[in-house]
């Protein structure tokens, strides 16, 4: 499952972590089999998400009355969005800034871990949604890049 290196006091440690359920760890320490259990469960860690732009009027498949939907100007842009709730740690563009792909543009804590938020695309920021601290939810908008 998951692979650790560990200096403990000078000694080195290979940890390999087999199995999480609940409050229980199934581990070996250089080689030897542990069962450790904490005192609160341990949430399985997710993937790291990919963050995409959110779909724009022109990528949205035309409602099937045969209405064709109109451009709103403010969805005009590529959005990063959070791939999960979290608190804004730091901000690292403004509006006017050139972005490449793959820039971290916002640092978010989740879960207890920092986690980078990076452009998709290259372009130039045209709004800035959040602030260092805001808290914010799965899927808000955090930058716009035109």
């Amino acid at each position: 499952m998951n692979n650790y290196k560990l200096k403990i006091n000078g000694n080195d440690y290979n940890v390999e972590i087999n199995e999480v359920e609940g409050q229980e760890i199934k581990l070996n320490v250089n080689g030897t089999p542990y069962v450790v259990t904490v005192d609160q469960e341990i949430k399985q860690q997710k993937p790291k998400p990919v963050v995409r732009p959110a779909a724009t009027a022109s990528q949205v498949a035309p409602a099937a009355s045969g209405s064709v939907q109109k451009a709103n100007p403010a969805a005009a842009g590529n959005k990063v969005t959070t791939p999960l709730p979290g608190t804004i740690l730091d901000v690292f563009v403004n509006v006017g800034d050139t972005v490449k792909s793959g820039q971290t543009v916002v640092l978010l804590e989740a879960m207890k871990m920092e986690n980078n938020i990076e452009a998709d695309c290259d372009g130039t920021v045209k709004e800035v949604k959040v602030r260092k601290g805001d808290s914010v939810l799965e899927g808000d908008i955090l930058v716009v890049i035109g």
